[in-house]
């Protein structure tokens, strides 16, 4: 069997003069650009998610916006494999299960964005589906969230996030520590 890069949502919406922009997106994409790089040297098989929102009153990923597109430091190479999903959880209702299995996968490196979204939903049900997962901490992101009147910064989200997967759903590393699970 074969690990896999992950890549989740590396769209401009979420960088600095996008509609949703995320706290660290510049620091995180950076780190996900080290793992496309090591995962492209090594031949290592590499699948893109993208978002397209759907929903009447969505905001951001709108279809046929700049916002939509994925990060130019992290795009897609010809011969990358690009799912389009519509919802938090990369694995429904998209052919992510298939290119996996197409290519014999059975482990992942994740990085991308949300942390308290669309990575959490992906990497509970990547590990739910079987999968063994690696989730690159310092190459993800996340924003301040609020609730019942109370700001919880990102730093708080992300770290509450990552320690909840830890362990249970995905052995979250640095990218340095994930680069080196891609290579094994």
């Amino acid at each position: 069997m074969a690990a896999a890069l992950l890549l989740v949502d590396l769209q401009c919406d979420y960088f600095p003069g996008g509609r949703y922009p995320l706290v660290g997106a510049d620091e995180a994409v950076a780190h996900a650009a080290r793992l496309l790089g090591g995962a492209r040297r090594s031949g290592l098989r590499t699948i893109h998610v993208r978002h397209l929102s759907t929903r009447p009153d969505a905001a951001f990923f709108l279809p046929n916006t700049d916002g939509a597109l994925f990060f130019p430091a992290v795009a897609p190479a010809p011969g990358e494999t690009v799912v389009e999903k519509h919802f938090p959880n990369a694995f429904r209702e998209t052919a992510l299960g298939v290119a996996l299995e197409a290519g014999g996968v059975d482990r992942l490196v994740v990085a991308g964005m949300m942390t308290h979204m669309c990575i959490d939903a992906t990497v509970r049900a990547a590990a739910d589906l079987g999968y063994g997962v690696v989730l690159a901490a310092d190459a993800c992101a996340t924003r301040d969230l609020a609730w019942q009147g109370r700001v919880v910064p990102a730093a708080d989200v992300h770290a509450a996030f990552l320690a909840a997967l830890d362990g249970r759903y995905a052995e979250v590393v640095s990218g340095r520590e994930a680069m080196a699970r891609l290579e094994e």
